[in-house]
């Protein structure tokens, strides 16, 4: 079963393989003549959490039969762990990321072991951003220079790091190219606070084969970029190296 983590928001309408994808493995989690549960994690800066469900959970009931599980984190509101019992995927939604890894942190040692026991996950915008071990939840500055934009620092000032599900193995980034957050990923990894981050553009996701995946797969219409320290001679002790990754062509 697979890691899925997108560059934005749903939207099944101009990026419609994810949810294929995703709700096909849940199918085939729950087996034969059983209805997959499905457990759908929503944060609402506005209080209203349960407004933000069919956005994740009619996508999903489009594709397959199953019983979704709200998670809601409203006001602060904290997951219960006992709320991914018995479930057969998992989606994590997406807006402020330091809600999202707030409402989780609790459940995060179930999570994990739910995606390591062959769980697929599915995580859209903050949902990516929290699922590495390290987690980059927002910030704009590093060492006082921006990086990128302030609209997108989370109500951070310097890039904040912080224990994350543990299901990637390397930092995420999203909104990459639409939003100018590239540079942000490529800031934290010259800047030496983490060793390897991925940022992902809209309209594209990438997928593991499980939480220590050495690589990765590119779905969508944009590109992953894939930042990796270069401490080699002559590079000094702020290079990063970046390789823009899309999807394979689809063949026929």
């Amino acid at each position: 079963m697979s890691i899925f983590l997108v560059g934005a928001g749903p939207d099944a309408d101009s990026f419609p393989d994810v949810f294929d994808r995703f709700a096909a493995e849940a199918e085939l989690r729950a087996g034969p003549g059983r209805q997959a549960r499905i457990a759908v994690v929503v944060h609402d800066s506005g209080g209203a959490p349960m407004t933000r469900l069919p956005e994740y959970a009619g996508p999903l009931q489009e594709r397959i039969a199953c019983d979704v599980v709200p998670v809601l984190l409203g006001n602060g509101g904290i997951a219960d762990p006992a709320a991914f019992a018995g479930v057969h995927g998992v989606v994590v939604g997406g807006g402020l990321t330091p809600a999202y890894l707030r409402g989780v942190e609790k459940a995060s040692p179930t999570l994990a072991q739910l995606v390591g026991d062959g769980v697929p996950y599915l995580g859209f915008s903050a949902g990516a951003m929290v699922a590495p071990g390290r987690a980059l939840i927002g910030g704009y500055l590093v060492n006082g220079i921006e990086v990128c934009g302030e609209e997108c620092s989370e109500g951070l000032a310097d890039l904040e790091f912080r224990t994350g599900l543990g299901i990637a193995p390397f930092a995420v980034d999203v909104h990459a190219a639409q939003a100018g957050t590239l540079s942000r990923a490529v800031g934290a990894v010259a800047a030496g606070l983490v060793d390897h981050a991925v940022a992902i553009d809209e309209g594209t996701a990438i997928i593991l084969a499980a939480a220590d995946a050495g690589d990765y797969t590119v779905i969508g219409a944009g590109t992953s970029w894939d930042v990796r320290a270069d401490r080699g001679p002559g590079l000094g002790g702020g290079a990063a190296v970046v390789t823009a990754r899309t999807a394979e062509p689809t063949r026929d």
